[in-house]
């Protein structure tokens, strides 16, 4: 989009402004301008994305605020307006009486070139969850991929457009969604009843959709795309472990539910018998974390991503900037320098000073392990120091360990599985090459079983020896698939099926 189309659109932002505050701001840089604020008995503001610019030092009276409210249109049930023909936002903040007391009017802008680093995701015809703070860019970059999918793909899109943000003002829609139709939503909470209809009335190949937040529309969202559609949207939430802990929205991304799991699985798994797992497949295949305009994170298999959060791993992904593209390793245990440490000046019990740590679940970890190790109430009585990783830069700790000298390690939560993964490398247990195999056998297990609840084939697993395979059929059963054990050892092996048989180890 040119220059010249911008300034206008701007102008047309302008123009409802009292005439005083008009011409502060079109004296001021417009190209990265966000928001003008109007706050009664406040002065005004217009806000960049790295500062904010005081336009008057007279406060706003109520007839500044009524000047505005006479310009645009009239004011839904979200308290939002706009300006026909345009992009822009009227927000409006209402007192205890329903009278209009500040006002928000926010730049819409219909950028190119927005997509270009996720272009690959969106025409793979997978669905894709966009994840961002506020003004961060989601809405624009909604806006061109509707128009690019529609014009450049060639593909039946539908916009739900339930504030006229991503379409415009209006009952023509704005020309940066290109040749995608619009459905408008009447009342916010009908925004999931519109999604409905619009796969039911007007067979769209894609729906584009800006910001769900209920669980109507998440349970809306996952109707949809069962039904073979591409979901293009956006969620409230920074990341995807934002997300995954959110009861409400979890379901975009499978779900999370509490499982009990038999002592022997819960031993090798080195958890507590109670743990969360993903419900579902995912609604949306893919997510994309907006770190910044022109930073993101992409996870191209969020089943994967949200089953590594819940077992308190790190997500990974692909990081991607307009230089290029690195992908994010899972978080390795630490380095073994304090270990050696450990090992070469001390013999028998080894002492441990928990910070920010759980004191309980680490003898819990001890007394299940086995461990030649005890917790301490001080420093000054330690051997060693368990903190946790966020914590790991507090000035308190820092002078612990520059006063003792003692070894740090860290965790980056306060789970039984991480703290027994780093004692299992601080003691360099002989069972840690076994935990591993186990740990592996249970992610191999876990995601034939999603391979065959989404595509409804036999999945053979790896040889594995009879304990192993005794925990793969428990993990299987709890998906009520069957499963049989084939083959002679070595190389007897699990089987899934889809449907239900009789099996055994």
């Amino acid at each position: 989009m040119t220059p010249s189309t911008i300034s206008d659109e701007l102008n047309l932002l302008l123009d409802v402004l009292p005439h005083s505050l008009r011409e502060r701001v079109q004296a001021l840089p417009g190209e990265d301008l966000l928001e003008i604020v109007m706050d009664l008995g406040r002065r005004p503001q217009a806000r960049y994305p790295d500062r904010a610019v005081t336009l008057d030092e007279n406060p706003i009276g109520r007839e500044d605020i009524a000047h505005v409210v006479a310009q645009v249109g009239e004011f839904g049930a979200d308290n939002r307006a706009g300006i026909e023909g345009t992009l822009h936002r009227i927000s409006a903040i209402r007192n205890r009486r329903g009278h209009i007391i500040g006002l928000t009017l926010r730049v819409g802008r219909a950028v190119t070139g927005t997509i270009d680093l996720i272009r690959d995701l969106v025409e793979s015809g997978k669905s894709l969850l966009l994840l961002g703070r506020p003004g961060i860019g989601k809405t624009t970059k909604l806006r061109e991929v509707a128009r690019v999918l529609a014009d450049d793909c060639g593909k039946r899109v539908v916009v739900i457009d339930t504030s006229n943000e991503i379409g415009g003002d209006g009952d023509v829609p704005h020309p940066a969604i290109g040749g995608a139709r619009r459905m408008q939503v009447s009342r916010p909470e009908k925004q999931h009843a519109v999604m409905i209809e619009a796969v039911e009335n007007h067979m769209p190949e894609v729906i584009v959709i800006d910001e769900i937040g209920t669980e109507a529309e998440a349970v809306a969202a996952r109707t949809i795309a069962e039904r073979g559609v591409q979901l293009i949207g956006t969620a409230h939430g920074n990341t995807l472990e934002n997300l995954v802990q959110n009861p409400t929205l979890s379901d975009l991304v499978g779900g999370v539910q509490t499982v009990t799991l038999g002592d022997e699985e819960a031993r090798f798994r080195g958890t507590q018998k109670t743990v969360s797992e993903r419900k579902a497949p995912p609604t949306f295949e893919q997510v994309v974390e907006l770190v910044d305009r022109d930073e993101l994170i992409v996870h191209t298999d969020t089943a994967a991503a949200v089953d590594a959060i819940l077992r308190g791993e790190e997500p990974g992904g692909i990081r991607r900037t307009p230089d290029g593209e690195f992908k994010i390793e899972a978080e390795k245990p630490p380095a073994p320098e304090s270990k050696a440490l450990i090992s070469e000046s001390l013999k028998g019990e080894v002492r441990i000073y928990p910070y920010a740590v759980s004191r309980d679940l680490v003898e819990r970890v001890i007394r299940s392990f086995r461990f030649d190790a005890r917790t301490v109430p001080s420093p000054e009585r330690a051997d060693m120091i368990l903190a946790l990783r966020s914590r790991a830069e507090d000035a308190r700790l820092r002078r612990i360990v520059n006063a003792t000298g003692l070894p740090l390690h860290t965790v980056k939560k306060n789970t039984t599985a991480q703290i027994r993964r780093l004692l299992n490398h601080v003691f360099s247990q002989p069972e840690e090459a076994a935990g591993e195999d186990i740990d592996a056998a249970i992610r191999e297990v876990e995601a034939a079983v999603q391979k065959v609840l989404e595509e409804s084939v036999e999945v053979a697993l790896s040889p594995q020896p009879r304990e192993v395979r005794k925990i793969q059929h428990h993990i299987v059963n709890r998906y009520h698939l069957a499963a049989e054990s084939v083959g002679s050892d070595p190389l007897r092996h699990l089987v899934i099926y889809p449907d239900w048989v009789a099996s055994g180890s």
